[in-house]
């Protein structure tokens, strides 16, 4: 009952918001000289469109379909599919087609294609495609070539009277079969979701055929752009449309990714206004828009391409992306999809002629693309069951035919009835494919390998290492700063996190030292870093990190505080004077830390490891099940991934007084299966990061005493304690932390929260 009431107050207001919108808009109608009022016209149609829109796309999510589909009916019921049946003065009033009128709404879904490429080419995982690529280009490739011959060979017969230029028919033909044979990456996507299919294999294999189907299409479709703007079969503009688009895809994927990276990088780091990142970006893609239209295709390829960039670029933080995603989804998409519906006029179909024509499109799209499918899973090695959910998930059109159907209309190549005919086409394929593909997908079961990655995957995603962004490393050139550099090389080589670096120093030396040594530390961090993706060779890793060196002010504590403000998750910090001249820390780290809010890792070299850059044979990880110390244990399994090193896992449970010892007798129980889940815990984390683990277990001894016990006895070289930031005066992280510093002469790693 009480989960009734916030959605029956949610329904009220909509249908108050419909109501509103729908009196104004009425009154607005109504009202004299409306033809003259452009500007008032064409923001009635944008909130119409959103409000219909968003309504529409909540129903259709609810009873298990795509919210665009929502999307698009609602332009279907404001066009003269509905609206301008029963009511075609007001519809005409509010959705005028005076040349004026049109360039705005025109201007409009122009915009919105480039901005929902730029969405699909972020949504592009490349690495997934490297991933199973094998059996992702088999099911492509079958999947495309049939849907794509059937449609071309559609396109070829289809009568005189429904095509806008009869003399232009190849090139019809052409956006015909594409139309026919792309799969819509965003419905699949979200339907692989909904299952919990997306880390599955079969999920993985169908999200990555489906951006193998997306890209190739893309390309064919600029391509056939440049054709229908020639006007005719010219062999050299093909040629010259061809060779361009292969040598700027060429040139996007070498010098573009990495022109991409560091121009959202220097904004990032450059610019202190808001959404400076989000304005590069759109600048990138319109960029990349403009060239694809210089060398004659369609700036769609342009704008997906710089979306593929963009969504691999490292310092892209899921923030960003947020930001990016939530203008789309709000904005564009409601509005695109809505156009896209209003261009379109279902009445046609009182034709039986063009009826008869749609259930033949349907058939033959349906049937070539489940068919291809389904012999590309063959090919690709896949069993009956799991390409029978190929073949289901890869018949959904949705949004990407709707899009290369509006280019088609755009561009001269559709007439407005062939339009018609694919958009319901697209509708009907979509709403039939959620169904089919939930239950192809519940009938594939779930092999133990494909367990045993989802186990480790689940441990990823509430993990502390794996879900950093972008790491800073302050650093001198002392031990403690080579064995600091050390560490974040081999956080960064875990996976694809950007490190800067910033080297600290005494105020006297020159800049040229501090430039020297800057390099020297960026040449530490690589090197850990090369260690560290050679270690990760059995996975999905990037073949490089990002490191650069950033200058130095003179107060070391400011130039941290004002690097710290560019958004980074982990500050990890290596000063020769990190132990104060009274014991503790010292006022300079005490200083750099505190310029910094997230998390922090304080390196300091000793015993065996002294100089920082010796091999570490044993480390030690003292842990308790709480959250700081499993994050300590994560950045020592990495450490020790990278290097080899075997680990130890010390659980203590603190001393206890006489009585308390009497009590346990009656908790014991309960104490000891505790103590077993923490460890059980750990032992399965550093199964994740293939580290040699050793459990040790000390009870009724103060921590500090039973860590200092077992570095001796164990003869370890680091230890890596989880501790959290206490306040006051000086860096404090509570009274065991500080007696593990004061008397422990090895190497040690202070992790805080």
């Amino acid at each position: 009952m009480r989960s009734a009431v916030p959605t029956a107050i949610a329904g009220r207001g909509l249908l108050a918001a419909f109501a509103l919108c729908g009196g104004a808009s009425i009154a607005f109608a109504a009202a004299p000289n409306v033809s003259g009022k452009s500007e008032a016209v064409f923001i009635a149609e944008l909130a119409l469109l959103l409000l219909v829109g968003r309504g529409l796309g909540e129903a259709m999510q609810r009873v298990g379909q795509p919210a665009i589909m929502g999307q698009l009916l609602g332009g279907l019921l404001l066009g003269p599919s509905l609206l301008g049946l029963v009511w075609p003065d007001f519809q005409h009033a509010l959705f005028p087609q005076t040349a004026e009128q049109k360039s705005m709404v025109d201007a409009v879904s122009e915009l919105g294609v480039l901005m929902l490429l730029l969405l699909t080419g972020m949504e592009t995982d490349l690495r997934l495609v490297r991933r199973v690529g094998r059996a992702a280009i088999a099911v492509a490739a079958a999947g495309m070539a049939l849907p794509f011959v059937c449609g071309f060979a559609v396109g070829e017969m289809l009568p005189d009277s429904i095509l806008p230029d009869p003399q232009a028919r190849f090139v019809t033909a052409l956006f015909l079969a594409t139309a026919l044979s792309i799969s819509s990456i965003k419905i699949v996507a979200m339907v692989v979701r909904d299952m919990n299919f997306m880390r599955r294999d079969i999920g993985q294999i169908i999200v990555a055929s489906a951006i193998i189907e997306d890209s190739g299409g893309w390309i064919i479709i600029a391509i056939s752009f440049g054709l229908a703007s020639s006007g005719t079969l010219d062999l050299r503009s093909v040629s010259f449309a061809i060779v361009g688009t292969l040598i700027f895809l060429a040139l996007s994927m070498t010098v573009g990714r990495r022109i991409v990276s560091g121009l959202i990088r220097w904004t990032n780091d450059h610019f202190s206004s808001e959404f400076a990142v989000i304005t590069m970006i759109l600048l990138i893609m319109f960029s990349m828009a403009l060239i694809t239209y210089l060398i004659g295709v369609q700036t769609v390829l342009g704008a997906f391409v710089a979306g593929v960039l963009i969504g691999e670029s490292p310092i892209l933080t899921r923030h960003i992306d947020e930001q990016l995603r939530g203008l789309i989804a709000a904005l564009f998409m409601p509005v695109f999809f809505g156009l896209s519906g209003l261009s379109a006029d279902l009445t046609i179909l009182k034709d039986p002629n063009l009826l008869l024509l749609a259930g033949a499109l349907v058939i033959i799209a349906s049937v070539g693309k489940f068919a291809g499918a389904f012999v590309g899973g063959k090919l690709g090695g896949l069993d009956r069951a799991e390409s029978l959910a190929l073949a289901c998930a890869m018949n959904a059109r949705g949004s990407t035919e709707v899009i290369v159907a509006s280019i088609g209309l755009s561009a001269g190549v559709f007439s407005r009835n062939l339009y018609t005919l694919i958009v319901g086409m697209a509708i009907l394929t979509t709403l039939a494919m959620p169904p089919m593909l939930r239950w192809a997908l519940r009938r594939l079961p779930l092999r133990e390998a494909e367990r045993q990655r989802l186990e480790r995957e689940e441990l990823d995603a509430r993990g502390f290492v794996p879900n950093l962004e972008r790491l800073l490393l302050a650093v001198d050139g002392s031990a403690n700063g080579k064995f600091a550099a050390r560490l974040a090389g081999a956080i960064a080589g875990s996976g694809d996190k950007p490190t800067t670096i910033i080297k600290l120093g005494p105020d006297k030396w020159p800049q040229r030292t501090v430039s020297k040594d800057a390099g020297q530390s960026k040449k530490q961090v690589r090197a850990a870093q090369t260690v560290t993706l050679a270690a990760h060779a059995d996975e999905e890793r990037p073949g490089s990190v990002d490191a650069i060196a950033c200058g130095r002010k003179t107060d070391s504590a400011e130039a941290v505080a004002d690097e710290a403000q560019k958004g980074y998750d982990l500050l990890i910090v290596g000063i020769d004077k990190t132990r104060g001249p009274r014991g503790g820390f010292g006022p300079e780290i005490t200083r750099i830390a505190g310029g910094f809010e997230g998390s922090l890792v304080v390196a300091i070299a000793g015993g065996r490891l002294k100089s920082g850059g010796e091999p570490i044979g044993r480390i030690l990880i003292p842990v308790n099940g709480t959250d700081v110390s499993r994050r300590a244990a994560e950045t020592g399994f990495t450490l020790a991934r990278s290097g080899g090193s075997r680990v130890s896992a010390l659980y203590v449970a603190s001393g206890r007084s006489d009585g308390e010892r009497r009590g346990r007798i009656r908790r014991g129980a309960a104490m000891r299966r505790n103590e077993e889940a923490v460890l059980k815990d750990i032992a399965e984390l550093a199964d994740r990061y293939d580290a040699r683990l050793r459990t040790a277990l000390r009870i009724d001894v103060a921590a500090e005493d039973a860590i200092l016990k077992e570095v001796e006895r164990g003869g370890y070289d680091l230890i890596v304690l989880g501790v959290t930031r206490r306040p006051g005066e000086t860096l404090f992280f509570g009274n065991m932390a500080a007696a593990v510093l004061e008397r422990c002469d090895a190497a040690i790693l202070f992790v805080a929260s």
